[in-house]
């Protein structure tokens, strides 16, 4: 089924596409950006009864995220989240945000530069996470905390200049309260679940005004594009 534009901010009208005219709806307005993508039940589920988020999606909110993936320099992921989500080896390094410095398990023989570790100084497993990945592939960003704004300027150094992180919950709402995140792009299902589940952003309440830049629909299904607004 085709998408539908909804809403863009830049004017455009009618039906996307093929993938570089949905890339295109997703081109970051300047550099270095860090955008958050994430998906959501109708009623704010996070994830499904597995626990992980592929329980929720479809077929239109995985073109989206290939889109994204397709333009990023690095993918900035939670530990808990590449735990919980089996992540592997992607086409662009993998950036984990870990506060005790612990290399997800099934990350730790990955080739060299192909995954980054965050941690902080004053983490239990820093030795080891350098010895595992490398010492040139562990950023200590703070003391006690990631410094989340430390990170991405030195990833940034790096050269990673377009971000993109795919959560978890806990990684958005720290993001998005250091002010380090620029984009939320969020997908609704739809369908709803009931239940326990967490939400897109967990922890602390944190208030951000965003304005919205794209919306887009595909039978049923909504996807759009909020923008920080400073």
């Amino acid at each position: 089924m085709a998408v539908r534009i909804l809403i863009d901010e830049a004017g455009g009208t009618g039906e996307v596409g093929d993938d570089r005219d949905l890339e295109a709806l997703y081109r970051p307005p300047t550099l270095p950006w860090l955008r958050v993508n994430m998906v959501s039940t109708l009623d704010g589920a996070a994830n499904g009864e597995s626990g992980k988020s592929g329980s929720i999606n479809n077929e239109a909110d995985k073109r989206v995220f290939h889109a994204l993936r397709a333009q990023a320099d690095a993918i900035v992921v939670g530990a808990g989240t590449a735990r919980t989500e089996r992540y592997r080896v992607a086409a662009v390094p993998l950036v984990i945000v870990s506060h005790r410095g612990l290399v997800p398990e099934q990350l730790q023989d990955a080739p060299p530069g192909t995954v980054l570790l965050v941690t902080c100084a004053d983490s239990l497993g820093l030795a080891e996470c350098r010895e595992t990945l490398g010492p040139d592939q562990v950023i200590v960003a703070g003391e006690s905390q990631v410094d989340l704004a430390a990170m991405k300027a030195e990833l940034v150094e790096r050269g990673f200049r377009d971000l993109l992180s795919e959560g978890g919950p806990h990684l958005l709402r720290d993001l998005l309260a250091a002010d380090v995140a620029d984009e939320l792009c969020l997908t609704w299902v739809p369908r709803t679940i009931g239940g326990v589940h967490p939400r897109i952003l967990e922890g602390e309440a944190v208030d951000v005004p965003m304005r919205l830049a794209v919306l887009l629909e595909e039978q049923g299904t909504l996807i759009g594009r909020w923008i920080v607004e400073r």
